[in-house]
């Protein structure tokens, strides 16, 4: 359903491998539901095709997709398992971060390890797109100290903390600016606590972490002390890596509606209003990574996030309606797929797009 891009992929990249490896994740992915254990497995399957290093320059030893590769392997990832997507893209959030850094030191003692899988990482910055950022004190505060800085507070939301051996974080001096650091897991002070039970996700481990007065060595930095640490960096809230995901899922709810409408025609013309909607999202996507928006000026990252949320959230209750009764019950794909959908209602959702989707709820559509 998802279509291969007309793309060169480096020669590493085993495509057929890939698509494999997506059917296998979707296989998985009911049982992967049912548990609150890390998708250790999942994740050692996307190892073996070497999708960690997808975002990794080529001289640290990465692949180094374009965006457009790196978008249409996160869609076709997703189709097979949101979750294990979801892990992927924190690691990537935090690898990201660290090939903009300054710091040669620690590219080239993280990336080459990261992108071979001998070590992972995500991100503690949840509490920089969230309310705790308007905190007059702030949640995570660092201070200077020889040889580095300390780091003391909580971070809200952080996926697998108890699984990676890093996580990139985000902090606040006393004069007001700010850092972002590694810290490695087994570092001293640092507590995650037990994870929080979710709608779903819950295999991604996802929950709040504690630094108690942890060490920070000048090597560890990855940018700052400087205002506003994030600014120049890429991503965040309403990206089009969320969209991507969104769409993923969106796509394995049609395909599954196609499947049942091969037995029943009442559902031919649903999915294939919904197979159009999503290729023209989709399209949208591509269009606007490659720059090709002319024709469209409304056309941006926050237009193609708005129509990517209301499809998945359509399309998996579509599932749900065509599954009837079967689907309604826990376990089902289509019950999964309808608690999926509503991640992206919470998931780095900018407020204009929260508001879109509150006003297609109430029919006050513009």
């Amino acid at each position: 359903m998802i279509e291969r891009p007309d793309l060169e992929f480096p020669e590493k990249f085993d495509l057929e491998e890939f698509e494999n490896v997506c059917d296998r994740l979707s296989t998985m992915s009911v049982e992967l539901d049912k548990q609150f254990k890390w998708p250790a497995k999942q994740l050692n399957e996307i190892k073996n095709s070497a999708v960690q290093s997808w975002l990794i320059p080529k001289e640290y030893g990465g692949l180094e997709f374009s965006s457009l590769q790196m978008t249409w392997g996160y869609t076709r990832l997703a189709m097979g398992c949101l979750t294990t997507t979801f892990v992927l893209t924190q690691q990537n959030g935090a690898c990201q971060r660290i090939i903009q850094s300054d710091n040669a030191d620690l590219k080239s003692r993280l990336l080459p390890q990261y992108a071979r899988g001998e070590r992972t990482a995500t991100v503690g910055i949840s509490h920089l797109t969230t309310s705790r950022q308007h905190l007059k004190t702030p949640i995570v505060s660092a201070e200077r100290v020889e040889g580095g800085y300390v780091y003391n507070g909580f971070v809200p939301w952080v996926t697998g903390a108890c699984c990676v051996d890093d996580i990139l974080i985000w902090a606040t001096l006393p004069d007001g600016q700010q850092m972002l650091s590694i810290v490695s897991t087994d570092s001293a002070g640092i507590e995650p606590e037990k994870p929080v039970s979710m709608l779903a996700l819950n295999s991604s481990m996802t929950g709040p972490v504690k630094l108690n007065q942890i060490f920070i060595p000048d090597k560890n930095v990855v940018a700052g002390p400087v205002e506003n640490v994030m600014k120049a960096t890429s991503g965040g809230p309403g990206s089009l890596t969320t969209s991507a995901l969104a769409l993923g899922v969106a796509a394995g709810c049609i395909s599954n509606i196609e499947k049942e409408s091969l037995k029943r025609d009442d559902l031919v013309p649903i999915h294939e209003n919904l197979n159009e909607g999503f290729n023209a999202i989709f399209e949208d996507m591509l269009s606007l990574l490659q720059g090709k928006q002319e024709n469209k000026p409304s056309l941006n990252a926050e237009s193609v996030r708005k129509e990517a949320n209301s499809l998945v959230l359509r399309s998996s209750q579509a599932y749900l309606a065509a599954s009837k009764g079967a689907g309604y019950i826990s376990g089902h794909p289509a019950e999964k797929s309808v608690r999926e959908a509503m991640f992206f209602l919470v998931w780095s959702c900018p407020q204009p797009v929260l508001n879109a989707a509150l006003r297609e709820f109430a029919c006050l559509i513009d």
